[in-house]
């Protein structure tokens, strides 16, 4: 299924992402109650999805990002991030950051260099803590598109990472969640961004330092996460500045894509 979240005028729903092949198109079934919750039902009203906003498909309470999780990238950020860990890097972004898919990035006064990091991100489904690695399929939810926005001059600056990844609308997500797919099939999608149509980034799960049972295990051995938490895996080789006016889309293959235009916060 894709579920997606959604405004039609002053109202926000969950709904159904479906193809219709007799009338055209794709629409969104509205549902009655919260996926993560449980005891969903189509409620039998439905919209065309290029009539609805589509929101952040989810509201977490964190977004826990690993960092340098694929080689190429450790490769071209050594001079900011330093080497390949034997642990995963784990940073916060906080809920605030948190946009819609096509809503704007907001380019800061204070950075001179905003990147984007177009990457896979899992949603978990449930309270957990200590989750074993053969358990890890358990708590995913389902999966979706997120861009890791970054102040790159503010990262080597600070030394650390809270700064230049919080600001707000710097963690893109959408355009909707995709349940139902394997572990096995998450670890063998291709993720590609592109700026202005141009592609910058092209990298696939397969290539993941660290993979998504050991991420899981990992981050759960010290932190609970809970219904609707966000985790981001990762982000392959070619990151690179977005400059105001300019429009960055980050694709997952079977997930779709968020493209998000950066303007000058006023």
């Amino acid at each position: 299924m894709r579920i997606a979240r959604f405004a039609v005028g002053d109202e926000v729903g969950f709904g159904l992402v479906e193809t219709d092949s007799d009338n055209g198109g794709e629409y969104v079934a509205r549902l009655n109650g919260h996926p993560l919750l449980g005891d969903i039902q189509v409620t039998g009203e439905r919209a065309k999805l290029a009539d609805v906003r589509l929101l952040s498909p989810v509201l977490p309470t964190k977004v826990v990002c690993i960092g340098k999780n694929y080689a190429d990238h450790v490769a071209e950020m050594q001079d900011i991030t330093g080497e390949a860990t034997d642990e995963p890097v784990v940073f916060l972004k906080p809920s605030t950051a948190v946009a819609g898919p096509v809503d704007p990035i907001f380019h800061p006064s204070v950075s001179e260099r905003v990147d984007f990091e177009g990457e896979l991100a899992i949603v978990i489904s449930r309270p957990c803590r200590e989750v074993p690695r053969e358990r890890a399929a358990d708590v995913i939810f389902g999966y979706t598109v997120a861009n890791d926005v970054t102040a790159r001059d503010l990262q080597k600056k600070d030394k650390q990472w809270t700064r230049a990844k919080g600001f707000d609308s710097f963690c893109p997500i959408g355009p909707w969640i995709t349940t139902g797919l394997s572990i096995e099939e998450a670890q063998d999608l291709a993720v590609t961004t592109t700026v202005d149509g141009e592609i910058r980034q092209s990298g696939r799960t397969s290539q993941f330092i660290h993979d998504i049972p050991g991420m899981i295990s990992y981050v759960t051995s010290f932190m609970t996460l809970l219904p609707g938490d966000v985790l981001l895996t990762g982000t392959p080789a070619g990151v690179g500045p977005v400059r105001v006016g300019q429009e960055v889309s980050v694709t997952v293959e079977r997930l779709g894509t968020i493209s998000n235009r950066v303007v000058a916060r006023d």
